[in-house]
């Protein structure tokens, strides 16, 4: 055998034991170099606006979570406030007015109604009452009356006794004694007519009494009638009350939330850090005059870091969740970290972007895609916070 073909063999069986050593060493491995660092990227953004009177912190400083970042011009938000507290105040005070108006006025209705019906039952009373002196009345002259005609016939029958004696005492056929009692009886009886005439005058007069009594009592009553329906009017004022009251129940809240809004809005002119970590991309300058929503500058919290890896379709088939991972990072040399696999994502890179491909267009050409693979760092492994978001790294699954 010649030196050469001998050379060739050497080669070809290196290369075979290279292969080979290859093939053994990354058995049971994914890896990619497709892959970066990231974490959470929290916008600054202004809620209110106003001129800056204040920033507090300077780029790439570290913040703690509600550290103060800018502040605004508080003094418009506190002259809001004020204003708005005094309408509140107002708006207090009205409702209180109206609440202790309506109280009133519900407390005189139901008097005014109990007083009306209590007059209008006092008024019943008495035409019962007239009408039943009427009636008494009336029988009084009734008997007045007949008593009256009685007395009137045993006068008139009285004087013609007297007329006949008289005649018979000039002839001297009757004693003078007898003559003088029939006198005496006829004097009795025509003052008995007197009196029965006195009793018919005191009964009419009774009747005409009691018939006043009614007039008075049929008046009342139509008064107190009517007080009952001026009364039972006012369920209408109190509605309108009530409906008054509410709405200055309905003002009284509007004013709250207005206090609370200009509350929020002077807490708001002083800008803070939502979380820790590492302000990046500031954009804001004292004296600069910004607009509600306009953003400041970014946090970033440097101990909340995670890998995203973009793996080809092609090599999970065997990755699962919860598998070791060593990652190498390009910045520092290769040195490595411990993860695990924490998530696989649903759907691949490409269709999350902002044209994603469409294959029935019948220009289609297969290409592996990549899927993004979260890896979590095992915790206390950078401690100064080494990793940044953006870094390269090569993320290697131990998938046996």
């Amino acid at each position: 055998m010649s030196k050469r073909v001998q050379i060739i063999v050497l080669v070809v069986v290196v290369a075979v034991i290279g292969i080979g050593s290859y093939l053994y060493l990354t058995r049971g491995r994914e890896s990619t170099d497709d892959a970066q660092v990231d974490a959470h990227v929290t916008p600054i953004q202004a809620q209110v606006g106003g001129s800056v009177l204040k920033v507090s912190v300077i780029d790439n400083q570290q913040v703690a979570a509600g550290g103060e970042l800018v502040l605004i011009d508080p003094h418009d938000y506190e002259i809001a406030l004020a204003r708005a507290q005094a309408q509140l105040a107002d708006a207090r005070a009205e409702a209180a007015i109206a609440q202790a108006t309506g109280s009133i006025t519900d407390t005189t209705a139901t008097s005014n109604v109990s007083t009306a019906q209590g007059g209008l039952t006092s008024a019943e009373s008495g035409i019962s009452e007239a009408e039943h002196g009427i009636a008494v009345a009336k029988a009084r002259l009734s008997a007045a009356q007949a008593h009256q005609r009685e007395t009137e016939a045993n006068a008139v029958k009285a004087n013609r006794d007297v007329e006949r004696l008289k005649g018979l005492l000039a002839k001297d056929e009757i004693a003078q004694q007898q003559y003088d009692a029939t006198v005496a009886s006829a004097a009795a009886t025509a003052a008995t007519v007197e009196s029965a005439k006195a009793q018919v005058v005191e009964a009419e007069a009774s009747i005409q009494a009691a018939e006043s009594r009614l007039s008075q009592a049929r008046a009342g009553r139509e008064q107190a009638g009517a007080e009952l329906r001026t009364a039972q009017t006012v369920p209408q004022q109190l509605a309108a009350s009530k409906g008054h009251s509410e709405s200055a129940q309905a003002r009284l809240k509007l004013a709250e939330v207005a206090v609370s809004q200009a509350e929020l809005n002077l807490q708001r002119a002083r800008v803070t850090a939502p979380v820790a970590g590492i302000v990046s991309k500031k954009s804001v300058e004292p004296g600069q005059v910004i607009q509600a929503g306009q953003p400041l500058m970014t946090v970033i919290p440097l101990d909340q870091v995670w890998i995203t890896a973009n793996f080809k379709e092609t090599q999970l088939r065997d990755v699962k969740i919860g598998q070791p991972v060593t990652v190498t990072v390009d910045a520092y040399g290769g040195r490595e970290f411990k993860g695990k696999v924490d998530s696989i994502a649903a759907a691949t890179g490409s269709r999350f972007s902002l044209l994603p491909p469409d294959n029935a267009t019948g220009n289609f050409v297969k290409v592996v895609q990549r899927i993004p693979v979260k890896i979590v760092l095992e915790a206390g492994q950078d401690p100064d916070h080494l990793l940044r978001p953006g870094m390269s790294v090569t993320p290697t699954i131990l998938t046996r």
